[in-house]
């Protein structure tokens, strides 16, 4: 079966919901829901029920638009304040890590690939190229299972992880080019290679900040009537952003993760909205990116290259990611020793590598398809082992912390507009010392108390509304100053604050 204009939309519906199905059923057995579109993927494929699809010019292109709308909500849902304290060891690792990792794997894939077969015996270029591919973590791949496993860590390892895949794109992208290059017997130097990675980041460290507060600044000035209309006036700009950025030869995917962060934490207009537009749409690229790279590869190939992609698999798991993360921390004394063995085990390959695996193949370089296969043999290895394990791991390290509260037992949010401060009170024993009513309780004249929340039934109060322990208020006053003197007021110590 090949893809047509009558049938796209047929076959593509039905992949998307059997991928909802089988990662539903899947995400019950900690299996990660990005490895069952993979599979759903190859299932479909030119080795399953038959669907051809064998372009990787379009899987690029693909993976290109589905990579900047990843990248951008997970920006978004970043918190400055999170990366600020490990912004060293991000980029760190987002650099010097990401070379450390492909030298590392590269001498080894040299050694290796000889003494597994003369057929896939490679070059020590063509062994850095492909150690190169995939010497980057991805981006879906960490944003997706920090999050949907609800893993909330110490040491800001979270934050630091998600930096770290969203910013080390560039460098495995220009390692991937030079050896490109070097195959092909074209020269490219140190030093230009040098001066290309200086321009890649602080182009697309700039280009970030500047149109990321531009975006910010178009949408609360622009006043569109329609709310509906506001995520797609930001997709608009996030693929601005991304083609203007490599038009001035600057990193587009780092581009588009920091305009992510300074969107994300700025208030703009319809910000709650826009916000759970892009969460959505990220998951579909994710699912329709694995998908398209699922039907690209032909399986009974990867069985072809098993015993150089398991060898390759294990030794970057347990030798070259611990090797590049130990030698790039050494600098930052506070990070503990179980803090560095989770960020080495969390080196997750997927859907980055196998796009960086199509440039050799549009190339023509020798060994092209082998550098594909492997590569992709290399992500199920790493989703499988790695993926799976990942809350494993944290807990034996005892590095899981509470889920933070979001929200509240109301379900009741303030519009951005309002700069009011909302919080939940509960009351116990000592708050009633002076009476059981609500007035009796010592407010400031600023301070609502807008509903209370018993047992499940909500009741809107007035002063002489009797109060119970366990009852639940909630309260709105001017802003935060004013929370906390209300606070003060009643003697609560703990509480939780929502604002706008």
């Amino acid at each position: 079966m090949i893809f047509t204009t009558e049938n796209i939309l047929l076959i593509g519906s039905i992949l998307l919901f059997v991928s909802l199905i089988v990662g539903k059923t899947g995400y019950r057995f900690g299996v990660p829901a990005l490895l069952l579109f993979l599979i759903v993927g190859m299932l479909f494929g030119s080795d399953g029920l038959g669907i051809q699809f064998n372009n990787p010019q379009q899987a690029q292109f693909i993976g290109m638009i589905a990579l900047s709308i990843i990248l951008f909500s997970g920006g978004m849902d970043t918190k400055m304040t999170e990366i600020r304290p490990v912004l060293g060891e991000g980029v760190v690792l987002a650099t010097a890590g990401v070379f450390i990792t492909a030298l590392v794997t590269g001498g080894f894939i040299y050694w290796i690939s000889g003494m597994t077969g003369q057929h896939i015996a490679l070059t020590l270029v063509e062994a850095l190229l492909l150690a190169s591919v995939m010497s980057s973590t991805d981006s879906a791949s960490v944003f997706s299972i920090l999050r949907s496993k609800k893993l909330h860590l110490k040491y800001n390892l979270r934050p630091m992880l998600e930096l770290e895949s969203g910013s080390n794109d560039p460098m495995a992208y220009l390692l991937t080019i030079l050896f490109i290059q070097m195959v092909q017997a074209e020269n490219m130097g140190i030093g230009s290679l040098a001066l290309e990675l200086v321009m890649q980041l602080s182009i697309g460290a700039i280009c970030g900040y500047l149109l990321g507060r531009l975006a910010v600044l178009t949408l609360n000035k622009i006043n569109i009537q329609y709310e509906s209309l506001y995520p797609v006036l930001l997709l608009a700009l996030v693929f601005f952003v991304f083609s203007f950025t490599n038009l001035l030869r600057g990193n587009g995917y780092l581009a588009v993760y920091i305009a992510g962060v300074i969107v994300g934490n700025r208030p703009f207009i319809h910000k709650k909205s826009v916000t759970s537009f892009f969460d959505g749409f990220a998951w579909l690229c994710q699912i329709i990116m694995f998908l398209t790279l699922g039907l690209l590869v032909n399986p009974h190939e990867l069985l072809e290259v098993a015993s150089l992609g398991l060898l390759v698999g294990v030794f970057l798991i347990l030798i070259a990611r611990p090797v590049s993360v130990f030698l790039c921390l050494l600098p930052f004394r506070k990070l503990p020793m179980k803090g560095r063995i989770f960020v080495s085990w969390v080196g997750l390959r997927g859907a980055v590598p196998i796009i960086f695996a199509t440039y050799p193949q549009i190339a023509g370089v020798p060994h092209a398809d082998l550098i594909f296969n492997v590569v992709f043999f290399i992500t199920i290895l790493s989703l499988l082992v790695q993926g799976m394990s990942i809350p494993w791991v944290a807990k034996r390290l005892n590095l899981g912390m509470p889920e933070p509260k979001t929200g509240n037992t109301f379900g009741v949010e303030l519009p951005e507009s309002i700069k009011s401060a909302m919080s939940e009170i509960t009351i116990t024993p000592e708050l009633l010392q002076k009476g059981n009513q609500l007035m009796h309780l010592s407010l400031p004249d600023n301070t609502l108390v807008v509903m209370i929340n018993r047992e499940n039934n909500y009741m809107v109060p007035t002063g002489k509304t009797q109060l119970k322990t366990g009852d639940k208020l909630l309260v709105i006053t001017d802003n935060d100053e004013a929370l906390r003197d209300t606070y003060e007021s009643l003697g609560v110590k703990e509480y939780t604050l929502e604002k706008n």
